[in-house]
């Protein structure tokens, strides 16, 4: 008939051409995923073992270069430790740090504290307080300060509570032949109080004032 269009052809092939119809593109093969994993967790160990680490101790070191080294303390010269690692010691004219399960060994890692129910625990606060009161000079009726006979998280940490370094100025006043009041000054000069009230506890580097004490007493 005059003035009808013809039919408009499928996009598909009739089925008289022999053509199939268009297919998805295939997905990705068992090893194209495996290249594509390979990739990625090579990029992540570059970013993360590498590029990180570079760039944040670039950063430490322009910021705080003493801090990024590890907080080194020198003595004319001589690297004697860390101002973050407590240091064993009993000399008598010195003030003593916070007892450690691990003898201050950082090699050694975290070690389990004893528990509450623990008899193991008892035991050990019993002969720290006894070393205390045989070798600190403290009276009988001394109260020695929690700090001063527990060890802390880290069992390296160089500082104490005023209180229980000023509890010890009997010990180091008798060795050293300062008077008391010298002493306490001396400690309250090298307390630390937080930035802001009830925001932490004050606190003394007793490695610091140690090595602040030596050379007032012609040691080294």
């Amino acid at each position: 008939m005059s003035g009808v269009a013809p039919p408009v052809a499928s996009r598909g092939a009739s089925p008289s051409s022999g053509r199939r119809p268009a297919e998805p593109p295939p997905a990705h093969s068992r090893g194209g995923h495996l290249r594509a994993t390979a990739v990625f967790l090579v990029l992540l160990l570059l970013v993360s073992a590498f590029a990180y680490p570079l760039l944040v101790t670039g950063i430490a070191q322009l910021i705080d270069p003493s801090a990024a080294n590890g907080s080194l303390v020198y003595v004319n010269g001589t690297l004697v430790g860390s101002s973050l690692v407590a240091q064993n010691t009993d000399a008598p004219y010195l003030f003593w740090e916070r007892p450690s399960l691990t003898d201050y060994n950082t090699t050694l890692g975290m070690i389990t504290p004893y528990g509450p129910t623990d008899p193991a625990l008892a035991e050990w606060f019993n002969e720290t307080i006894a070393y205390m009161r045989e070798y600190g000079n403290f009276t009988v009726n001394a109260t020695l300060p929690a700090w001063l006979v527990s060890p802390s998280s880290s069992q390296v940490d160089p500082d104490l509570t005023p209180e229980a370094v000023l509890v010890q100025v009997p010990r180091v006043a008798n060795a050293t032949n300062l008077s008391y009041d010298f002493l306490t000054n001396f400690i309250n000069a090298h307390t630390t109080n937080p930035p802001l009230p009830y925001l932490g506890v004050p606190y003394v580097d007793v490695l610091q004032l140690d090595l602040d004490l030596l050379p007032i007493i012609g040691k080294s």
